[in-house]
């Protein structure tokens, strides 16, 4: 087993261990979450603890993404392109986890899974922007001409995360705020030790899920490099 290996296995068993917390946090050390009137809220409200940090981690991987592609068309060095490739793949699983998630959490709240408010039309946005910047690397053959397009298509696309992000700032929404306060929705900002607590965890552990996913990713990415190159040594001699 490699060094890179080992550390991927330490990663993995300490996102598990963070996980199997995190997870008993949300169902056996929270209490009850009550809203402004004090009513206690519905059991489908826990999802905002992972929905959440899994919604602010698709954005770290977009902006991993969105460095990388710069450095790439910078440097023209393949690693650049590895993390780039690497990141999105990683991200678009988060981002469409954010749809999926957000569905569950609309269907108890308004009674619909999917309604076009502003948030979540952006994270729709966000993540078939993504989807195409995957089909796009699978379009093409040359490996240059790939990274070339690829690293453009992933700057320009970033432009989507401040939209999303941003979007309940800049238009009315019934979705509830991230970030203290709300506009339009019920729900203010989290109290408590207990909540902040549970949350914090949960970022913590869907924070190792992505740095071991992308871990395992970039080393596949280069393993299939080395592969690629010592076939085409083999085709050429």
């Amino acid at each position: 087993m490699t060094s890179s290996s080992r550390k991927i296995g330490v990663m993995a068993a300490a996102t598990a261990g963070v996980m199997l917390l995190a997870t008993y946090m949300l169902f056996f050390y929270l209490p009850p979450i009550r809203d402004e009137s004090g009513e206690v809220l519905s059991g489908s409200f826990r999802i905002f603890f992972f929905h959440m940090p899994i919604a602010i981690i698709s954005y770290l991987a977009f902006g991993i993404l969105f460095v990388a592609s710069i450095l790439y068309l910078r440097e023209k060095s393949l690693k650049w392109d590895i993390y780039a490739r690497s990141a999105a793949e990683v991200g678009t699983l988060f981002a469409f986890l954010v749809l999926v998630t957000g569905s569950i959490w609309a269907k108890d709240t308004w009674g619909w899974y999917w309604i076009w408010d502003i948030r979540l039309t952006t994270s729709l946005i966000l993540f078939l922007v993504y989807l195409a910047y995957a089909m796009l690397r699978k379009s093409l053959d040359e490996s240059e001409k790939r990274a070339r397009l690829s690293a453009v298509f992933g700057i320009l696309g970033f432009m989507s995360v401040p939209l999303s992000f941003f979007s309940i700032r800049l238009w009315r929404s019934a979705h509830p705020l991230m970030f203290g306060g709300n506009t339009g929705g019920s729900g203010g900002g989290l109290e408590g030790t207990a909540l902040q607590l549970t949350l914090i965890v949960n970022f913590i552990a869907y924070f190792l899920l992505f740095f071991t996913l992308f871990s395992v990713k970039v080393q596949n990415e280069r393993m299939e490099e080395k592969l690629n190159a010592r076939r085409y040594a083999e085709f050429e001699s």
